[in-house]
């Protein structure tokens, strides 16, 4: 089971993730003032970061195929 390949649905969602990740940190730098989530209350601003990359996973994982697999032997 170790040496089996990754599946498709996980290296898409890991790749959603990752880009997500990076374009809330890159926003967070370049707007710094918070007029991005600005509007937002503040309680609810954490939760929406922390939940955006969640999201996205969860969306890109499930809408991905699973990687095709070879016959089961029998144990």
């Amino acid at each position: 089971m170790a040496n089996e390949p990754v599946e498709a649905k996980v290296k898409s969602a890991t790749t959603a993730t990752f880009l997500v990740s990076l374009l809330l940190a890159v926003l967070n730098s370049v707007v710094a003032d918070d007029s991005l989530l600005g509007p937002l209350p503040s309680w609810l601003q954490p939760v929406i970061i922390a939940v955006a990359p969640a999201a996205v996973t969860f969306l890109s994982g499930w809408s991905a195929q699973h990687s095709p697999r070879g016959p089961v032997a029998d144990a």
